[in-house]
Parts: C-alpha cells; structure tokens; sequence
C-alpha cells in the first residue's frame, strides 16, 4: 500500500507541475488548421502499447535504478527554466525525461526495456515551435508547387511557378501552408513508428521503414497538389474546393498508408 502511495503522490506531483505545458498542448492540438490536431489521441495510444504488454509486465520484479532519481531531477530542471521563460516545447520534452525517470526509478531498467517504445511515441504529441512549423511548412510548400508545375508540363498542361502559386491557362492554384504536407507528414511519421514498432526484423529493416514515411508524405502530397490543379484547368476552380478538396486530402492520406504498409511487408 505505501508503494502505491508513493506512486500516487509522484503523479499527483507531476501532473500538477506540467499543468501550464498541458494547457498548452491542449490550445495548440485544438487551434484552428492545427498540425497537431492528432496529440489528444498519442497518450491514449502509448496506454495501448503499454497495455499489449501487460502479461509481460505482470511477470517482472519492480527494482528501483538510482539512474532514475538524476532524469527526474534533468528534467525538472529544464522544466522550471522553460516555464521561466515561457518555452513550453522545451518543458514539453523535458516531461519525457521525467517519466523516463519516474519509471527507472520505481520499476527499474528491465521494465523501463518494455515501455521505452510507448514513453517515446509521446513526443508526437509535444507541438513544434510555431517558427520551425513555419519554417517547414514554406519548405514543403515550395516543393510541392514546384513538383507540381514540373509533373504538369509533362502531362501536356502549361503551367509555371511563382512562389507557391501555379499558373495554368484558365486556373491558377495556391499552395498554401495547411495544402503543404506537414500535417500528413507528422502523422504518418507517428504511425511509421507505429509500424515500425511492431514489424518483425532486424532493427535496420525497422529503421528504414520508419524513415520511408517522411519522402512517401512529401510526395503524396505532391500527387494532391498535381490531381487539384489538373482539376481546376480541365473542369474549372470550383471543382477543386469543399468536399473534393477535402477528399483528396483523405486519399492522399489513404495512398500513403497503403505505401507504408506494403513497404513494411516488403521489408518482413
């Protein structure tokens, strides 16, 4: 009962301590054209992976590492500095190492070996500096629109590039930063590791999987971008907005997902 105690208290601690990264996550995850609209759902998923191994779980010896006592401290350190100034990506990614350390030093290494997968897939959840999610998203963009004007002059459609802006004869179309991938590219990279997780190889095969995901995103979306604007020049802009603009989201997402799951099967 006092270990249960001991374990109730660490927590009661933790999740007072990280309240304000908590509240920010949550205001980042449920933000208007969010890229992290899918951070709710990661806590929810590691639990999952946890559970799977629950037997496994069952069967080992909690012993308490001393390792675990110096990550909590880390990471509470980088968490009150964060705080101080405000830096909640930081603080966000300093609640991993003070979970890492909670578990080290209750359970000890061989259970921390278990769930070290479903304590790092949490970082999913932790939202990008808005300067870097820029940074990146003007990156994709630019690349998408130029692929984009590329792929349809080969189809026999005229098009030039200025900026993120394709122009064809009778339409023009704008890549703009929610059309540029990122969103498709973090959640894809969170169910690579996923699928990665669980294949069944040779760490390198497992690796490469996972890295397979970042150039499938990167050129799925480059097919939505050709499939949209080929559509405003054949049929006409208002056929590239609402619903087949919002579906051609899904089908991209969809395509990708079948690239990395008969990548992973290759693989195995």
């Amino acid at each position: 009962m006092k270990n249960y105690l001991k374990h109730f208290l660490a927590g009661i601690i933790f999740l007072l301590a990280y309240a304000p990264t908590f509240v920010w996550m949550w205001d980042r995850w449920f933000a208007r054209d969010s890229y992290y609209s899918h951070g709710i759902l990661v806590p929810f998923v590691s639990l999952f992976l946890i559970w799977q191994r629950r037997e496994e779980l069952k069967k080992m010896k909690p012993a308490e590492s001393g390792v675990g006592l110096w990550l909590i401290i880390l990471g509470f350190l980088v968490h009150v500095f964060s705080s101080l100034f405000r830096v909640y990506f930081l603080s966000g990614f300093s609640m991993l190492f003070v979970l890492a350390g909670l578990i080290l030093f209750f359970w000890g290494a061989g259970v921390f070996k278990k769930v070290a997968f479903p304590v790092a897939f949490l970082v999913f959840m932790i939202p990008l500096p808005l300067v870097v999610i820029s940074n990146i998203s003007f990156r994709l963009k630019m690349f998408a629109a130029e692929v984009g004007k590329i792929i349809l002059n080969q189809m026999g459609i005229l098009a030039k590039r200025e900026g993120s802006i394709i122009y064809m004869r009778h339409a023009q179309v704008v890549v703009e930063d929610v059309c540029s991938g990122l969103r498709s590219l973090i959640s894809l990279t969170a169910l690579g590791s996923i699928f990665a997780y669980w294949m069944r190889g040779h760490i390198a095969k497992r690796l490469f999987l996972f890295l397979t995901t970042i150039p499938i995103a990167i050129v799925t979306n480059a097919c939505r971008v050709i499939l949209l604007s080929a559509i405003s020049e054949i049929w006409g802009p208002q056929y590239a907005t609402g619903f087949i603009h919002d579906l051609s989201g899904f089908m991209v997402f969809g395509l990708a997902f079948i690239l990395l799951y008969s990548v992973g099967k290759l693989l195995e």
